[in-house]
Parts: C-alpha cells; structure tokens; sequence
C-alpha cells in the first residue's frame, strides 16, 4: 500500500490546500478512495500524489542546508 496525499480548491483561481491523506495500492484506487472520503465538501478539483513523491523545499525545524 502506498500513502497519496489529497490536495483540492474549492473554486478555480483558489491555491492548491492539502486536505488529508489515503492509503491505495495504485494511483487509480487513490482517486476514488480520496473522491469518497473528502466529497463531503464541493470542490472545483482534486489531486492526488504519493507522499514519496513529494519534496521538500524547506522546514523551520532544521537548517536548510540538512533539508537539500
């Protein structure tokens, strides 16, 4: 199983917000599973990402040069 983290906007021009988080064995399963459990709301799109894939750019815990 693999983590995919749910972005969404609820109108077009609107920035991307992270809105949780779904377990699936593949991206295609994500995308129901995240259209299931978040549909509670009216979005104008939805995203879904595995967490693996994600970067990160920097984190006020840790100096930047321990984050590149």
């Amino acid at each position: 199983m693999t983590i995919y983290e749910v972005f969404a906007r609820k109108a077009r021009g609107e920035p991307l917000r992270h809105i949780g988080s779904v377990n699936a064995p593949d991206a295609a399963l994500a995308r129901v599973y995240a259209f299931s459990t978040y549909d509670e709301e009216r979005w104008f799109d939805m995203w879904v990402t595995p967490r693996e894939s994600l970067t990160e750019v920097f984190n006020v815990d840790r100096p930047l040069q321990e984050s590149l």
